[in-house]
């Protein structure tokens, strides 16, 4: 094979085995920066080049991390998380998991959840699990207790509404019950009037 179908052949191939620079971000060798990108959770970059040693994600919408978005990328020695407002909920649990498999947690000191209200400001890294699982847990009470809450108002509306029926139909039942009453009366007058439009054989 002579060295130009060589060079064809990797010109062709190597952009499809080598991850190119993920949108928006900015490459500079093995440094991915996509800082103060406007990215969110649905905006983050579904993979990484595995060659990256140095990650820029600060100063973003993000609230949490997928899981398993860092697993597979044994170059990486830094991710800058600063900035973000990351909710401290069940989907912090693997940003946590990796942040404490860090061997220099003082690099993270500045990744702090920014809720829920009762963690605000405290560092991800030192959450305790139980302390992201009560959360979970209030959070799953207060769907229970949102739920509780809209078939209550359910229930009065149909009672309510039973309500309404019953005292239509006393009152229809009513109305009905006079028509009847009436209509008697009005046969009566009305025969009384037509006899006395009747003439005397005398007259």
């Amino acid at each position: 094979m002579s060295s130009g179908i060589l060079f064809l052949f990797l010109f062709g191939f190597l952009p499809h085995l080598i991850p190119a620079c993920p949108v928006p971000c900015k490459c500079a060798k093995n440094i991915i920066d996509c800082t103060s990108k406007g990215l969110t959770i649905t905006k983050l970059p579904a993979a990484f080049r595995p060659s990256a040693e140095v990650i820029h994600l600060g100063y973003n919408m993000l609230t949490s991390i997928p899981k398993g978005l860092f697993d597979n990328l044994k170059s990486l020695q830094a991710v800058h998380l600063q900035g973000n407002p990351w909710e401290c909920n069940c989907d912090i649990l693997y940003l946590r998991s990796w942040l404490q498999w860090q061997q220099n947690r003082t690099l993270y000191r500045d990744v702090k959840c920014t809720s829920p209200a009762h963690l605000q400001d405290r560092i991800i890294a030192y959450l305790t699990e139980d302390e992201i699982i009560s959360t979970c847990q209030y959070w799953y009470c207060s769907l229970a207790l949102l739920s509780q809450l809209i078939l209550f108002i359910l229930i009065l509306l149909q009672a309510i509404l039973v309500v309404f029926i019953i005292v239509y139909l006393k009152r229809f039942r009513r109305m009905t019950a006079e028509g009847r009453s009436t209509t008697p009366g009005l046969h009566q007058h009305g025969d009384t009037w037509a006899t006395s439009r009747i003439p005397n054989d005398s007259d």
